[in-house]
This record gives structure tokens, sequence and C-alpha cells, in this order.
């Protein structure tokens, strides 16, 4: 068990600091106070942080720290830190750790009870929660939208029978693709937001269906940072497999592995969980192993 009272103690420690995610206004004054008193700034890329620095006046010295950096620079800065000095540790833009490098630092620390304070700021994924429209008391935040089509839709899948908003940071060449896909697993009515450049000058807010949002990338790109948000409607937050479920099994498995891109075997599961019958029957419907049976 490890108890922390991170102001009651005066000692070294590594602060996690929150950058700005498009606005440099955004630094708190306790943000700029801890990088200027810290004796060394940890960056993921030192040139975007140096701007930052620069900003504000801050002449700490600052190494780099990202996603590549060895177990061997890890212990170093732990140690550096357990001898006695502070460091903080900040990413590109937003709070550190949220997909960004950092975690293995922290583990270390914390395996050797020295404290990690984590300062309070931006970050990209709640901030467009609170301006999207969408519910906001229940919410997950998924990282990025993953490229792998059968994890996309193993994903949305488990959203659809969720109650609840589904943060994730994606591309903007790969906005579209995401939605068709959206649009396929949940249905055309799932509500959709889209938060691009947040806190920059051509921030915008982007809100509609599935449907609405894929007429409109017909006709209009995206550049820049966005993240996508999601809430299922009550009425189609279910999988394609019920939506057809008035189909015979074989028809069943065979819309599942178009629609899905899997094989007959993934598919003939999946058909026999969403109907809850037996895999068997399934499997002889798709065989046409049992023609007298009645799909």
């Amino acid at each position: 068990m490890n108890i922390q009272k991170s102001y009651q103690t005066e000692g070294p420690c590594l602060y996690l600091v929150p950058t700005p995610i498009g606005n440099l206004e955004d630094m708190t004054f306790r943000a700029v106070r801890i990088l200027q008193e810290v004796d060394l700034i940890l960056a993921e890329d030192t040139r975007k942080t140096g701007v930052l620095l620069k900003h504000y006046a801050i002449k700490t010295r600052m190494m780099s720290f990202h996603e590549h950096s060895s177990q061997a620079e890890v212990e170093k800065w732990a140690d550096y830190i357990h001898v006695g000095h502070s460091i903080a540790l900040v990413s590109d833009a937003g709070m550190p750790l949220i997909n960004d490098p950092g975690h293995p630092l922290v583990q270390a620390l914390l395996a050797i009870s020295l404290p990690v304070v984590s300062l309070p700021g931006a970050n990209a994924a709640t901030t467009a929660l609170v301006a999207s429209g969408l519910p906001a008391n229940t919410f997950t935040y998924y990282g990025f939208f993953p490229r792998n089509k059968t994890e996309q839709v193993q994903l949305l899948n488990m959203i659809g029978k969720r109650e609840e908003t589904a943060i994730f940071y994606e591309s903007p060449y790969r906005l579209k693709q995401s939605i068709q896909q959206i649009d396929r697993v949940l249905g055309p009515e799932t509500n959709i937001v889209i938060a691009r450049e947040i806190s920059k000058k051509f921030e915008e807010y982007l809100r509609g269906s599935c449907q609405e949002l894929i007429d409109y990338f017909e006709k209009n790109a995206l550049k820049g940072e966005c993240v996508l948000l999601l809430r299922p409607s009550r009425l189609v937050s279910h999988s394609k497999t019920q939506e057809n479920s008035d189909l015979s099994y074989k028809d069943q498995v065979l819309a599942l592995m178009d629609e899905e891109e899997i094989s007959a075997k993934r598919a003939i599961k999946k058909v026999a969980q969403a109907m809850q019958v037996k895999k068997q029957e399934v499997y002889a419907a798709y065989h046409d192993l049992n023609l007298d049976r009645k799909d």
C-alpha cells in the first residue's frame, strides 16, 4: 500500500505538468511556476516545448523523454529524483501520460515511494466532451480509434451495449472511414460530434448523425487535430447481427462475413451468440446440412 501526502512534505518529486493544447494562454500560473522552479524539464519534443518555455521566459534546463526512451533512461531519471532533485514531465500538448510517454517513469518512482504530483490543466478529450452536447455524466476515453477493422467492429459492438459517451482521438484523414464503420456497426442515427483544432483560431464543432456527417464529408475535408465523440442511439444501439435477425441463419452469417470482413467460423459463432442458439444449429444452416430445418 502506498499513501502519498503530496503537500505535507517537502522534497524531490516528479511533477506532471499539462501544457496548452493550442492556445499558449491556457497555461496556469502554477504550471509556469513549477516549470521555473524544478531542476529539470523532461519533454516529449524539446523543439515544441521550447516554444512554450520561450513564451514564458522559462530558463530551466530541458531534456528529451519520449515513447522510445529506454529503461536505462527511466532508471537514470528515477535516480536523479531519488538523490534530491525535482523534475517536471510535459508532453507536446495537454495532460502528460494521456496517449503520451511517462508511465514507466511514474511506475518506477512509485515503486520506491517517491511522490508523483499531477497538476490540473488542458486536456483535449474532456474539453471536447463538455462542449459536445453529448451526455457528460458517464463517458469512456478509448485513445485513438483502432485501425484494424476487426478491432473496430469488436469495440463498436461493445460501445453499442453501453449507455455512455465514447471519446476517441482520430486523424482527419481517417475520419470519413471511421464514421462509415460506425454507421455500419451502430447505425446511421448514431450521434456523432467532431471537435477540431480545440482552443485554436479555427476551432470547430461538427454535430450530427452518422449519415449527416458522411454526407458532409462527401463535399468537405477536415484538417488539424480532431476528437471524435459518439453516443449510440437507443434505437440503434445493437449490432448488425441483431438488425438482420429476421434473416435465415445462413444469410446472417453471410452478411456478417461481408460487413465485418471475418471468417465463416467467427461469423457462425457471433450469430449463435446473438440468436442464443447452439453453434451447431447455425453451422448446419450455413453448410446446408439440414435443409428441412426452418430458419
